[in-house]
């Protein structure tokens, strides 16, 4: 029985953690695709010794996941039954389904479209709530995905929004595929961001907004270094005052 997309959020999960959990610090970095989100996200985790989420990585294993498993991207129920039991696992910076490496596997457009595709399914996104919340451990948390600061880090100590010019974004993610190998098109980039974008945007369910009260970061022409400074600035501006 599918529930009304209003119904969801994640405060629900995050007051049934325990007082412990909800003590750690936590940094949320959302944004749209290709934002660079990522890249500072890791570095800011690194700088500070704290655990990092790529939550967009579990969609994207749930994507893999459907696409080996030919799971019709329109059944909702089988798909959030997968994304349940994903047996994923991250090692430094290389991410594990089951028993195999599919750090670059999952970085295929074919996967970044269908895991945008079935991010909008509210019963997905409430499978994978669970196990994003799970990364909250001592000392603290860098999350980067879309909706970490509005939906499931509501309390985060610091949230921020990144951001970057479409032309900025299709630039990058070209590069970042032909370095791993993948044939790309610039053209075609721009068309799949234009749409992922929209996509992102307009969706029922946790849509892709600023949260309230986080840090507009635009990096159109930022290098991720002085992007990793700047949140830590606004980091230990946040410490001073609590």
């Amino acid at each position: 029985m599918r529930h009304p997309p209003q119904r969801f959020h994640a405060d629900s999960l995050f007051y049934s953690t325990t007082m412990q959990a909800s003590l750690i610090p936590v940094i949320t970095i959302d944004g749209p695709t290709a934002s660079g989100k990522g890249t500072v996200a890791h570095l800011v985790a690194q700088k500070l010794g704290f655990h990092y989420l790529d939550s967009g990585a579990l969609y994207r294993l749930a994507a893999l996941s459907a696409i080996r498993h030919q799971v019709p991207l329109n059944d909702e129920h089988a798909l959030a039954k997968l994304a349940e039991k994903l047996p994923c696992k991250f090692v430094g910076d290389q991410i594990w389904l089951a028993n195999e490496n599919v750090t670059s596997a999952i970085r295929a457009e074919e996967i970044g479209n269908t895991a945008s595709k079935i991010a909008a399914l509210p019963t997905v996104r409430r499978a994978l709530a669970g196990l994003q919340l799970g990364f909250r451990n001592a000392p603290g948390l860098v999350a980067d995905g879309r909706d970490m600061g509005t939906v499931i880090f509501p309390h985060a100590a610091l949230k921020v929004f990144l951001t970057a010019s479409v032309e900025a974004r299709a630039e990058r993610r070209y590069k970042q595929l032909i370095d791993k190998g993948f044939s790309a098109s610039m053209e075609d980039l721009l068309k799949d961001l234009k749409e992922r974008d929209t996509r992102d945007s307009n969706r029922a369910i946790a849509p892709l907004k600023p949260a309230v009260g986080a840090h507009i970061l635009d990096t159109s022409n930022m290098t991720a270094n002085e992007a990793v400074e700047l949140v830590l600035e606004w980091y230990a501006a946040v410490k001073k005052q609590a």
